[in-house]
């Protein structure tokens, strides 16, 4: 039996992932990139232009402050954007910037991999809001079927 370099080692295991059975790492990875908050994160490191996220522009990826993200993301807690930053920063979607100013600037900007996932991630976005008519008319017609 041949032996298998490290390379050759790590190329098998790619190739066997599969996120359909329960123990396959990317079904965890799956697990994060489809927090709501991850995705809103995503899509918002992306665009050039806080104010007009309903234009359908896509803008070019761009850094954010702290402050800026959590003024962004209505209705996420302070907890929670820092939990979603950190683990986005652990799995290399995010780079974490800290400027010795007074106070300290933090800045977070999507990295290679992140920016990968970018265009994906508005994309859902906007499906989101351009079907969410459909979606209520379809779940008016199906209560209404189900007598609820």
């Amino acid at each position: 039996m041949a032996t298998m370099t490290a390379a050759q080692k790590r190329a098998q295991t790619k190739a066997e992932y599969n996120a359909f059975l329960a123990g396959c790492p990317s079904r965890q990875l799956l697990d994060r990139i489809s927090d709501k908050w991850v995705t809103l994160v995503l899509a918002a490191l992306g665009s050039d232009d806080m104010h007009r996220f309903d234009d359908g522009c896509a803008g070019e990826p761009r850094s954010l402050r702290y402050s800026e993200l959590s003024r962004l993301l209505a209705g996420v807690s302070q907890k929670m954007l820092t939990q979603t930053l950190r683990a986005l920063e652990r799995d290399g979607l995010v780079t974490r910037t800290a400027t010795p100013t007074v106070p300290v600037t933090v800045t977070y900007e999507l990295t290679d991999l992140g920016l990968s996932l970018h265009q994906l991630m508005r994309g859902l976005k906007s499906w989101a809001q351009d079907h969410m008519d459909d979606v209520f008319t379809h779940r008016s017609a199906f209560d209404t079927r189900a007598g609820g």
